[in-house]
């Protein structure tokens, strides 16, 4: 008998996400992600609740409206600057920058484009304003042992996802 996917269930997956109106990829994990069923928040609930009940084998689509989980495009945390002003170890794109505001809060941004003379930070979610699609492909569940359940995952596996994508819970 299969097992399902239910609470306390290690699960492993791949998930690739797609924006849903041009089709382009915009992450995919290959390497198998593991998570424990109910006890790790790392995939959004709507993604949870869709693979409640499915097994091993299983392929799933779940359709996410980003502006639900991020809200709208902020443009007012875009900033370009002369790019002598930026350290070189930030001058290229698709790094990440962590910028701390006055309450000692910190935010990601990420560097979108450069030039010869500016460098331009984002930071809003690379999601945000995004209508995508996850597409989970199931690849083993069992029972998880008890240090799984409490670090939520396999133990000694940190999870591959690409934290810029993260979906939050």
């Amino acid at each position: 008998m299969k097992e399902i996917i239910q609470d306390n269930k290690l699960v492993e997956l791949t998930y690739k996400v797609t924006d849903k109106e041009s089709g382009h990829v915009l992450s995919m994990v290959e390497f198998p992600l593991g998570y424990v069923h109910g006890a790790n928040k790392v995939l959004a609930p709507a993604v949870t609740a869709e693979l409640e009940g499915k097994s091993a084998g299983d392929v799933i689509e779940v359709p996410i409206d980003c502006n639900q989980l991020y809200g709208p495009r902020d443009e007012s945390l875009v900033f370009t600057d002369r790019i002598e002003n930026v350290p070189e170890e930030y001058r290229e794109i698709g790094t990440t920058i962590v910028m701390e505001n006055e309450k000692g809060e910190t935010r990601n941004f990420l560097v979108t484009r450069m030039d010869d003379e500016t460098l331009t930070v984002d930071g809003n979610n690379p999601l945000c304003g995004r209508d995508v699609v996850f597409t989970l492909e199931i690849l083993a569940v069992r029972d998880a042992t008890d240090e799984e359940i409490e670090a939520g995952g396999p133990i000694g596996q940190a999870a591959d996802i690409d934290e810029s994508l993260k979906i939050p819970i």
